[in-house]
């Protein structure tokens, strides 16, 4: 038995927390499906051709990860610690990734500079150690 189990309120912060969590991925679930029902709009209204619509799933754990910043930084006090930042980052670089798919942007051009960027973060994150 876990030796917070036995304090007073304890059960109840933890439904609390999965309850916020649970809210959270209909968040998000939410935000998913209308986008891909406003891309479905403007592909049947011939407004926009979208080839690499599966690339738009890409989309979600990048938005998990700029999530993950906000409850780091809000943890923190409002402060972006290592674990903000470097979720700032991999949300960046996911962005930046389903971009390339969605848009046809060239891969030779902005594949090295999005290593580059990912290896900026990592550098940035030693420096400013919390």
């Amino acid at each position: 038995m876990n030796a917070n189990s036995t304090q007073p309120g304890y059960s109840d912060r933890r439904e609390e927390r999965r309850e916020r969590r649970a809210a959270r991925g209909e968040w998000i679930m939410g935000i998913v499906l209308v986008a891909l029902a406003g891309f479905m709009y403007l592909q049947n209204a011939k407004l926009y051709i979208l080839n690499n619509w599966w690339a738009l799933f890409i989309l979600i754990p990048a938005l998990g990860s700029f999530l993950n910043a906000w409850r780091h930084a809000r943890e923190a006090g409002g402060r972006f610690t290592m674990r903000a930042r470097g979720a700032i980052i991999f949300g960046l670089v996911l962005l930046a990734v389903a971009a390339m798919f969605l848009f046809g942007l060239n891969w030779t051009i902005l594949g090295p500079a999005l290593l580059a960027f990912a290896g900026l973060g990592m550098i940035i994150n030693a420096i400013f150690k919390d």
